[in-house]
């Protein structure tokens, strides 16, 4: 017997639009310099830069940008995710709570990542959805990445999906049970 359940799906993002099939993007963290390096090639002062026994913090304001006023990331290398949480402008809603990018991230005195084109966003304590696997999929067709990237991305996605719905959406409780303090400045 089948039974239809009702699913709730959490908004598409506002800006959705279709994406042309692109390398994997790079991005730097220049800790000496104090600065993040976009994929674009964009660089921009950091305002805090921590290292720590798991990874990398970095907040930073973002100047000029009509949604966001402020930008932090917490790089997990061993997990292969950037968790990220955006300060949005007053009136601003982004649909979501936390940004976590499924990346190869390697540190140094500038780290970087290398993203998968996986992305899973987060609505606390509500819902969560996977973003871009058409992208992960036309990245594979086109040689981009090979088949053991996008497996791994694959995975790491699916772990993170699995892990913040057991917390009950809650990116911070998911972070506890790695034994992950949550470094965030904003409220």
């Amino acid at each position: 017997m089948r039974t239809n359940f009702p699913v709730p799906v959490p908004p598409a993002r506002r800006d959705d639009v279709q994406h042309e099939v692109h390398p994997p993007k790079v991005e730097l963290f220049d800790l000496a310099a104090m600065t993040n390096t976009d994929p674009k090639g964009f660089t921009r002062r950091v305002q805090e830069y921590r290292e720590t026994e798991y990874g990398l913090y970095m907040s930073r304001p973002v100047v000029g940008h009509r949604r966001i006023a402020h930008f932090e990331s917490l790089l997990l290398p061993a997990a292969g995710l950037r968790v990220s949480r955006w300060r949005p402008r007053r009136g601003v809603d982004l649909g979501h709570d936390f940004y976590i990018d499924v990346v190869d991230a390697t540190d140094g005195p500038v780290w970087r990542t290398v993203d998968l084109y996986l992305d899973v966003l987060v609505r606390t304590g509500r819902d969560l959805r996977v973003e871009d696997s058409d992208e992960l999929l036309a990245a594979l067709r086109a040689g981009l990445v090979d088949l053991s990237t996008a497996q791994r991305a694959m995975e790491r996605a699916y772990a993170v999906v699995e892990g913040v719905s057991r917390a009950g959406y809650d990116v911070d409780s998911w972070l506890a049970v790695h034994g992950i303090a949550a470094p965030w400045e904003t409220p």
